[in-house]
């Protein structure tokens, strides 16, 4: 295996990241970022040793809304890994109708090849440009009668000749055609001159119609092998549709053939499937769902049968993909559950035992609510005042405005179902449904929110047990 570029960030540096974006859960924090750190770890130590240091998987236990996946997204990001968030609830074993628990690992690896084909096509992008330029070029030499009708009048070829937008043939310097001819498009198309220049191109249809129509969960990977098949067949893959476009859509159209032309797209595969391998975090949420809970019979028959599916995928194997084979042996997985009624215990103990670091999450209160409400990079508070901001309406929250909402998002909660941090975002509408529907007609206004504003919208649906059932 080749050296990866994994980030070099400390603990520390991680975990200050997340708190950028996330508030408290510093127990869940912190072993993230060792475990992220032990993956640049792995990368120093030598080659021979390096295949033996398995990824040390977590478990977070926590009601929903407290922080669970926006920890693994954002460490994610921090890393530039691929990642996946799949609900187990979603997989059944197999011999049901539903996903099969391999199907994790093939998304993983589909979002990397995203990934490192941007890479490639960002690199390869000034060329791109360059080419698709040429193409134009071309385009442009040919008779008008070829290219299309221009869309409007303001701007039309006839032959090498360009009509100004006041009528006037412009003929460039020296014969039709010539390289002089050719730099005098150049710089009108460089310019935004030819923008509204309508040409038809030949361009590959996106779908297949044969192919569409199966859909629905399990089917995913034979309909890629499908799309595939039919490409390679003249009668579908080859075909095209022609369309008329303006000329900046079409080199915009252009630029994206000629990069795909540009780059090596098994190359790409191979280091997709590298970083898969190396650096690839899969989340799986809802694994309380898959548990069986002692004592407990009925119709959730598959649940122990997923768990056994998941079992060799977390302690490593081989997953055939159309891409080739993929390893899992040091893939992170990062499990999460509320276990309001089945515990981690109730998972089968080879499950248990991949799962080595658990973690749990606390609950939030109201000034936890204080705290995601002001302290966050893209706080509710910050959004909704960029949100106004775009109405030429300014808005403020005051200290005790945010200790009132906080103070009703925690009540809330105790009166209804736990939802942690989501509670604020229906707080918040119910706070400012009014002013969202009015801003277009009070764009110059100032609105500063305090406790007795926020008081007289909330506390009427709070009062009202059905009103707060329903609203909030």
């Amino acid at each position: 295996m080749s050296d990866l570029a994994v980030p070099n960030f400390t603990p520390r540096e991680i975990v200050g990241e997340l708190d950028r974006y996330i508030v408290g859960q510093s127990r869940a924090k912190r072993a993230v970022s060792v475990a992220m750190r032990n993956r640049w770890r792995r990368q120093q130590v030598p080659a021979e040793l390096r295949d033996e240091i398995a990824p040390k998987n977590i478990i977070m236990m926590g009601p929903t809304g407290v922080g669970k996946t926006e920890i693994a997204r954002r460490l994610a990001k921090l890393a530039q890994a691929p990642f996946v968030k799949v609900e187990a609830s979603k997989f059944t074993e197999v011999g049901y109708v539903g996903r099969d628990v391999e199907s994790m690992i093939r998304d993983l690896l589909n979002i990397a090849i995203n990934m490192v084909r941007a890479e490639h096509l960002e690199r390869v992008e000034t060329r791109a440009r360059e080419h698709a330029e040429e193409r134009l070029l071309d385009l442009l030499h040919k008779p008008a009668g070829e290219r299309g009708a221009p869309a409007d009048r303001t701007a039309q070829i006839l032959g090498p000749f360009v009509v100004s937008p006041g009528g006037t043939v412009k003929p460039p310097a020296g014969k039709a055609g010539s390289s002089k001819d050719r730099e005098a498009l150049r710089a009108q198309l460089r310019a935004g001159e030819l923008d509204d220049v309508q040409v038809e191109l030949d361009l590959p249809e996106s779908s297949n119609p044969l192919v569409s129509v199966l859909g629905g969960q399990g089917m995913e990977e034979m309909e890629s092998q499908l799309r595939e098949m039919f490409s390679q067949i003249p009668q579908f893959g080859g075909k095209t549709q022609r369309r008329k476009v303006n000329l900046k859509e079409a080199q915009r159209l252009l630029e994206g053939q000629e990069a795909q032309k540009l780059v090596d797209m098994d190359l790409i595969k191979r280091e997709a499937i590298q970083r898969t391998e190396h650096t690839g975090i899969v989340f799986l949420d809802e694994i309380d769902k898959v548990a069986s809970r002692q004592g407990h019979s009925g119709a959730d028959v598959s649940r122990e049968g997923v768990q056994r599916d998941l079992l060799p995928i977390v302690e490593g194997s081989t997953v055939n993909t159309k891409h080739g084979p993929v390893k899992t042996d040091h893939i992170l997985f990062i499990a999460a559950g509320a276990f309001h009624v089945a515990a981690i215990s109730d998972l089968i103990p080879e499950l248990q035992g991949r799962f080595p670091i658990r973690v749990e999450l606390d609950s939030l209160e109201k000034q936890d609510f204080v705290r995601i409400l002001t302290e966050p990079h893209a706080s509710l508070t910050r959004q909704y005042q960029a949100l106004m901001a775009t109405e030429n309406v300014t808005l403020r929250f005051t200290e005790d405005a945010v200790e009132a909402i906080a103070e009703h998002a925690a009540q809330a909660n105790m009166r209804a179902e736990n939802i942690g941090a989501r509670r604020l975002h229906t707080v918040m509408e119910a706070l400012l449904e009014e002013l969202s529907f009015s801003a277009p007609e009070r764009g110059g206004e100032t609105l500063e929110l305090d406790r007795g504003a926020v008081e007289a919208v909330l506390k009427p649906i709070v009062d009202s047990d059905d009103l707060a059932r329903f609203v909030l």
